[in-house]
């Protein structure tokens, strides 16, 4: 006859009873750290990079065509003042004279800043003494008053310190065409090519610099305008 064969020390029924339970209400896994459990928010793809540059780039740009189109207005109203507000008080303004010159030395057809005659180089001084002949009543170009508009096209090539999400200063390269209507047949048209530095101050674009390319080697027009 077979016998059975018990354990030399049998666990009480009551131990066994609260082992069981204590699995039962353990979880399937262990417990997790929080920066385990917390879901990890994966880094921007190259492609989502590109896209947030992008729509920074196109935000900024009309932005800045935005600020461009209102400085244009102030000059063509003749609101000169609130115009001269918008240059911060170190600008400069440069309008250096073409030449006509060999093909190739394209780095002698300007005239250099501050060494050579140019049609406009100044700073805030100056152009606020142009402001303050014209609007005197007896400055004989500006009188009587001609008709202008100034167009903006072609926006390009802008450039943002910092970052472009939060620039403090931005440059940009664009067309501008002219139109100058005085007394009852004279007509001049002006086209170049600008070159801005604009800076942010209180929160507020303004011009640091500006560079114009006027695509005429001599004057055509009678007179100049006071600025381009």
């Amino acid at each position: 006859m077979t016998s059975r064969t018990s354990p030399a020390h049998p666990e009480p029924f009551d131990k066994a009873q609260d082992r069981r339970s204590e699995a039962e209400s353990s979880p399937a896994h262990p417990e997790r750290s929080e920066a385990e459990s917390s879901p990890v928010r994966p880094e921007r793809s190259e492609a989502e990079s590109k896209g947030a540059k992008g729509l920074a780039y196109l935000l900024l740009s009309q932005e800045v065509h935005e600020f461009l189109c209102a400085e244009a207005d102030l000059l063509d109203e003749r609101r000169y003042e609130e115009w001269l507000d918008l240059l911060t008080d170190d600008v400069t303004y440069w309008v250096p004279i073409r030449r006509n010159v060999q093909f190739g030395r394209w780095d002698t057809e300007n005239t250099r800043q501050g060494r050579d005659m140019n049609w406009f180089d100044e700073g805030k001084s100056t152009l606020r003494l142009r402001i303050k002949q014209i609007t005197s009543g007896v400055h004989w170009v500006e009188e009587p008053s001609p008709r202008v508009s100034r167009m903006i096209s072609n926006l390009h090539g802008i450039q943002a310190t910092p970052s472009l999400e939060d620039p403090e200063e931005v440059s940009v390269k664009y067309r501008i065409l002219i139109y100058r209507n005085k007394l009852e047949d004279s007509t001049d048209i002006f086209a170049g090519k600008r070159e801005d530095v604009l800076r942010k101050v209180d929160g507020q674009w303004k011009i640091r610099r500006r560079t114009m390319l006027l695509d005429q080697s001599v004057l055509l027009a009678a007179t100049m305008p006071f600025v381009l």
